[in-house]
């Protein structure tokens, strides 16, 4: 039987990955990919779907991670029956970091820094005043360029002392001043055996004088929040200040504990 060719991933509901995986998971869960069987290559599947082969491989650990494929030297095969599991029901999707799914998949800018936090933070950070670390930067523009939506990250000592995927960016943010790729940092952190706590403060900023061109480019008002992540000892393990635009985004609140 032919292959039926699958529509490109164009849907804005959810990220990328997650929609890769939405349809690698229907297809093993429906035994169109039969136990056993051999996943095509990463390359196959991004072309099939329209992705790189970044957004293959985070839907691919997403799949690992449920147990419906298994990965050796030899590829990515899905389960078999020593493998299998019985099937959940539909799970709410992942939350993405850093300002959930618009952000994922808008015309976006980001980058890593190795600085010191403001005063007020290091103490939440569990750092010494002065102390260094990493800083994540993410902006959400419009196509003529306005912003949508800006947000930075500090992370704490606990946070890259626990988190191994986080951890490697340690000291060498300059490798990776360019589009770092950190949509999975929730999902790491359930892996990491932390249960995380999040905290918004939704608000209005007072803009400065000057910005009322981009207000009218993006459709003020504009709303601010901060958010606290903690583990289950109460240690921050991230402070993020989002600055988004209120009429052309939208913001869902969320916690888990």
């Amino acid at each position: 039987m032919a292959e039926p060719v699958p529509e490109p991933v164009t849907s804005a509901a959810l990220p990328l990955y997650l929609r890769v995986a939405a349809a690698l998971r229907d297809d093993l869960t429906q035994r169109r990919i039969a136990p056993g069987s051999r996943l095509p290559s990463e390359r196959h599947l991004a072309h099939r779907y329209h992705v790189n082969r970044q957004t293959v491989r985070s839907a691919l650990q997403l799949l690992r991670d449920d147990r419906l494929v298994v990965t050796d030297r030899r590829g990515t095969f899905a389960a078999g029956a020593e493998h299998e599991q019985p099937v959940p029901a539909p799970a709410p999707p992942r939350r993405s970091f850093p300002g959930g799914p618009r952000a994922a998949e808008a015309l976006v800018r980001a980058a890593l820094a190795w600085e010191a936090p403001p005063a007020s933070l290091a103490g939440r950070l569990s750092l010494a005043p002065g102390e260094p670390t990493l800083v994540h930067r993410h902006t959400v523009l419009t196509p003529s360029g306005a912003s949508l939506q800006r947000s930075v990250s500090w992370f704490s000592r606990p946070a890259l002392a626990e988190i191994p995927q986080l951890a490697r960016y340690r000291r060498s943010a300059e490798r990776y001043r360019q589009q770092p790729d950190l949509r999975l940092l929730y999902h790491w952190m359930h892996q990491a055996g932390l249960r995380t706590t999040h905290r918004e403060s939704v608000g209005v900023p007072q803009e400065p004088d000057g910005h009322s061109q981009e207000r009218a480019a993006v459709g003020a008002p504009r709303l601010s929040v901060h958010r606290v992540v903690s583990d289950q000892h109460g240690h921050a393990l991230e402070v993020t200040d989002i600055d988004v635009a209120a009429r052309t985004g939208s913001w869902t609140y969320e916690f888990s504990g």
